[in-house]
C-alpha cells in the first residue's frame, strides 16, 4: 500500500476528527495513512520523510497556531535552517479557521508559507476550510479529490523527479499560489488581513454555496423543510451517505464505591485552582437587552500571577437540568452513580483507536456527562450517520441520512450547524433513537473551559480578580418558549443569583466566605495583549461592551504606576467604548469618568447605538464611527508616534468593522492606496503594535 504521513495540529479536536477520517478514507482508496498529531515529534522526522505529508491545521486566538503546533512552528521558524531544508518534501494542506476573525486561517497559513520558503513544494492545492458558513463546504471536496493529487504523486515518482504540470486542484475554493514571486515578511502578511469588501466575500461564499448546491443537486426551499422533516427534491432523492464510523470503545458500568470525583481532575496540562467567588454585581440595568456581571474572585491562598490584558480558563460544568434529561432519555438515569470502564474493542476496524483522554478512568457517569464532554456541541455528519443506525423508525432513520448525505449538505447547514441542534435535541426530535453509551463517548468532544480576560490589576487588587461577561442566551430548538443560557455564563450566574449585588460601590461579598461557592480556574498561556514596555508610548483602546473589561485592568494599572512615579513620562491613554444604552449598559461609566478626571485615562469617546441621537449632531452609532471622527489623532498616534492600538470584543462584526475603519484612515490620512494601508496595518501587527483580543 502506498504510503503517506498525516500529520494534524487540533485545539478543540476539529483538525483531529478530519484527520481522521482522512485515515478511515484512505485505505479504500489504496493508501495507508501514518496519523499523528504535530505534537508528536519523535514519531515522525520530515528532515528524512520521503512520502508525500498530508497536514489538517487549525487556528486558535486571534490567528495563531494550536498550542499542539507551537513546538513544531519555533522549530521550522529558525532562521539558521537554509532554503532547501525541506526540498525534498512535498505535502498538501488544509488549513481551518473561521473569517469572522481578521486572520482567517493564519495557523495554517503560517505553516504552509514556511514550508515553501524552506524548499517544500505543494503536490496538492491549500485548502481554507471556513467555520463561519461550515467546514464541510471546503473539508468534503477537498478531501474528495486529494486522491486523485496522491495517485498523481505517486505516478510521477515513477518518471521523473519534478512534476511539470499544474498542481491537482481542490474542487472547491481552491488557492493556487504557484509561481508567484517570493514576497517579503511583511507583504506575505497582507493576505492574512481581511483586505476584500464585505460584499465580495459574501458573493464568494454564495458562489461557494452554489457550487456545493449545483454539485449534489441539493435544491431545498428553505422555508418548508426543518430539523424533522425534509421537502422535495431531497425527501425524494437517492442519498449518498458516508460510510459508517466504526465502533471501537467497549463501555462498562460498575456499581460505585462510594468515592467523590473531582471537578479539577478532568483538565490535564495546566494547574487548577479552586477559588472562592467573594463579590458578583450585575452592571447593567434589568432592562438592558443583554445582562452583563462583573464577578470577583478570592485568590490571596493561591500562586496566580497575571497582568493586566491576560485570560485565564474556567472550568464548567453542563447544566444539571440538561445532563439528567439525558440519563432519562438514554434510560441510564438509575447508573448515575456506576463508574465507567472503558477499553477499546479487539475486533474494531479503527486505525489508531484509543480511549478518549479526556474521560477520566473509573469516574462516575453523571461525572463525565457533567464535567468532561461537551454535550452542547452541534453534532458532526459521522455522528448522525452513527445515530442513523440506532433509529427504529424508517421516517426518522431516513430523516437523520439525509441531514448526513451530500444532498442535504444544505439542510445540514441550516437545520443543524446554524441552528446550534446539539444531542440532546435530535434525541427528543427524534425518540425512536436510542444510541449506547459507547456512541457518545466516541463522539462527543471534550468540554473545553471557558476562557475569560482579568478585569483588573494586581496592583491595586493585589488578592482578588474580576472578570467580566454577558449572560449568554439563544432560543432552544426543543423548547420554542425558553431560551438557552450559555454553558458557563449560566452556571456562573445561577451560582451568584444569592448575592448578586446591583450596580453600586459595594465593596464586601454577600455572605461570609464560608458560604462563598468556589470555581475552579487555570492559568492560559500568557500572549502580547499588555501594555507598551515602554509607558510612555501612547496607546488606544476600542472595547465595546464587554470589551472594554481588559482596559479596566490597563487603567488601574496605569493610575498605580502613575502614583508610584509621579515624575514618569506617559503617554496618552485613548479608550474608545460603545454601548446601546448610555442608561442601561453603559459599564464601568463612574469609574471610566474618575480615570478621565485623574488624568489617567485622557480621552473617553463613547458611542449609543440604540439611543436617539442629539438633533445637533450626527451620532456616532458604533466604535469605528468615532474612530473616523478622530482619525487624524488616530493616525498620528500609530504613524508618528509609534503608538499601540488594542481591540477587545465581538469578532463577527466590530473587530472587522474596526480594522476596516483603520484600513480606511491611514489610507486617507497618509495619503496612500489600500493595499499600502493594509501593508503598514500588517507591519504594526508583527511589531506588536496591533493587537487583538476578540471572540465570536
Amino acid at each position: 500500500m502506498r504510503r503517506f504521513l498525516l500529520l494534524y495540529a487540533t485545539q478543540r479536536g476539529q483538525a483531529k476528527a478530519i484527520a481522521e477520517e482522512i485515515s478511515e478514507q484512505a485505505v479504500s482508496h489504496g493508501f495507508s495513512a501514518d496519523l499523528h498529531c504535530i505534537s508528536e515529534s519523535e514519531k515522525y522526522d520530515l528532515k528524512t520523510e520521503t512520502a508525500p505529508l498530508v497536514m489538517v491545521v487549525s487556528t486558535t486566538g486571534t490567528g495563531d497556531p494550536p498550542d499542539t503546533a507551537l513546538k513544531f512552528v519555533k522549530e521550522i521558524r529558525d532562521k539558521t535552517l537554509p532554503t532547501d531544508f525541506f526540498a525534498h518534501l512535498r505535502y498538501g494542506l488544509l488549513g481551518l479557521g473561521d473569517s469572522e476573525y481578521t486572520y482567517f486561517c493564519n495557523g495554517g497559513k503560517i505553516i504552509d508559507k514556511r514550508l515553501q520558503e524552506l524548499g517544500a513544494q505543494r503536490f496538492y492545492d491549500t485548502g481554507h476550510a471556513d467555520d463561519c458558513v461550515g467546514l464541510e463546504l471546503v473539508v468534503e471536496p477537498w478531501v474528495a479529490g486529494l486522491w486523485a493529487a496522491l495517485t498523481k504523486h505517486f505516478k510521477s515518482l515513477g518518471g521523473q523527479e519534478e512534476m511539470s504540470d499544474a498542481l491537482p486542484r481542490a474542487p472547491a475554493a481552491p488557492l493556487n499560489t504557484a509561481g508567484e514571486p517570493e514576497l517579503s515578511h511583511i507583504q506575505s502578511q497582507v493576505e492574512l488581513l481581511r483586505v476584500e469588501d464585505v460584499g465580495k466575500r459574501d458573493a464568494e461564499v454564495w458562489e461557494q454555496n452554489e457550487t456545493n448546491r449545483s454539485q449534489t443537486g441539493d435544491v431545498i426551499e428553505d422555508l418548508q423543510s426543518s430539523l424533522v422533516r425534509s421537502v422535495p427534491p431531497l425527501s425524494q432523492a437517492s442519498l449518498s451517505i458516508p460510510a459508517l464510523p466504526p465502533g471501537y470503545l467497549e463501555v462498562h458500568l460498575q456499581e460505585s464505591l462510594g468515592q467523590e470525583d473531582i471537578p479539577a481532575s478532568v483538565t490535564s496540562v495546566d494547574p487548577v485552582f479552586q477559588v472562592p467567588i467573594s463579590k458578583a454585581v450585575q452592571l447593567t440595568t434589568d432592562d438592558a437587552i443583554k445582562t452583563a456581571l462583573l464577578l470577583e474572585l478570592d485568590i490571596s491562598k493561591i500562586e496566580f500571577s497575571h497582568q493586566p490584558g491576560d485570560s485565564f480558563n474556567v472550568i464548567c460544568p453542563n447544566s444539571d437540568a440538561e445532563v439528567e434529561t439525558l440519563l432519562q432519555r438514554l434510560q441510564l438515569a438509575d447508573k448515575r452513580a456506576h463508574r465507567v470502564v472503558l477499553k477499546i474493542k479487539t475486533d474494531t476496524k479503527k486505525k489508531g483507536a484509543a480511549v478518549p483522554q479526556h474521560v477520566p478512568e473509573g469516574s462516575s457517569l453523571q461525572f463525565i456527562l457533567t464535567w468532561c464532554l461537551e454535550i452542547r456541541a452541534v453534532p458532526k455528519k459521522a455522528f448522525l450517520r452513527a445515530l442513523a443506525d440506532c433509529t427504529s423508525s424508517a421516517a426518522e432513520k431516513r430523516r437523520l441520512q439525509e441531514l448526513c448525505s451530500k444532498q442535504g449538505a444544505a439542510d445540514y447547514s441550516r437545520c443543524i450547524r446554524d441552528a446550534r441542534v446539539c444531542l440532546l435535541d435530535l434525541l427528543l426530535t427524534f425518540p425512536s433513537c436510542h444510541p449506547p453509551l459507547s456512541l457518545l463517548l466516541e463522539h462527543l468532544p471534550k468540554l473545553q473551559p471557558r476562557p475569560y480576560s482579568c478585569a483588573s490589576s494586581s496592583l491595586l487588587h493585589p488578592d482578588k480578580l474580576h472578570f467580566v461577561f454577558n449572560i449568554v442566551e439563544y432560543p432552544s430548538n426543543t423548547t420554542a418558549a425558553s431560551l438557552r443560557k450559555g454553558v458557563c455564563t449560566g452556571w456562573l450566574a445561577t451560582l451568584v443569583a444569592p448575592f448578586l449585588q446591583p450596580n453600586t460601590e459595594a465593596s464586601h461579598a454577600g455572605g461570609p466566605d464560608g458560604l462563598a461557592p468556589k470555581i475552579s480556574i487555570s492559568p492560559r498561556a500568557t500572549h502580547s495583549f499588555h501594555l507598551p514596555d515602554d509607558p510612555s508610548a501612547p496607546i488606544i483602546m476600542v472595547g465595546p461592551g464587554t470589551g472594554v473589561a481588559p482596559f479596566i485592568g490597563f487603567l488601574q494599572h496605569r493610575e498605580k504606576l502613575q502614583e508610584q512615579h509621579p515624575n514618569g513620562n506617559f503617554g496618552a491613554m485613548w479608550l474608545f467604548f460603545g454601548c446601546r444604552h448610555k442608561d442601561r449598559d453603559y459599564l464601568f461609566r463612574e469609574e471610566l469618568r474618575r480615570f478621565l478626571t485623574i488624568g489617567v485615562l485622557t480621552h473617553l469617546k463613547v458611542s449609543f447605538s440604540r439611543d436617539a441621537p442629539p438633533e445637533e449632531e450626527a451620532p456616532a452609532k458604533y466604535v469605528q464611527d468615532n474612530l473616523h471622527r478622530h482619525s487624524q489623532q488616530v493616525a498620528r498616534i500609530l504613524l508618528q508616534e509609534k503608538g499601540h492600538i488594542y481591540v477587545c470584543g465581538d469578532a463577527k462584526n466590530m473587530a472587522n468593522d474596526v480594522n476596516d475603519a483603520l484600513v480606511e484612515i491611514i489610507s486617507r490620512e497618509a495619503g496612500v492606496d489600500r493595499l499600502e494601508a493594509v501593508k503598514t496595518l500588517a507591519a504594526f501587527k508583527q511589531e506588536k503594535r496591533y493587537l487583538q483580543d476578540v471572540w465570536s
